[in-house]
């Protein structure tokens, strides 16, 4: 595994901070980690590109 550093948004990092440690994660690392992988599973089910643009769409990452 490689690391990378991401820069996030201060108040979406305070959220993250919040819900990691309410939902019993032991770092930001894990509970974003999870959070991706959870996301990129549900666009890997998509059967088609058509099909991933859909999604990406339906959670306001495209327009």
């Amino acid at each position: 595994m490689f690391g990378s550093k991401i820069k996030l948004d201060k108040n979406l990092l305070i959220r993250v901070k919040k819900f990691s440690e309410m939902a019993g994660y032991s770092s930001i690392e894990e509970f974003i980690t999870h959070a991706l992988e959870k996301e990129l599973a549900q666009l890997e089910d998509a059967d088609s590109e058509e099909e991933i643009k859909k999604k990406l769409q339906g959670l306001g990452y495209i327009s």
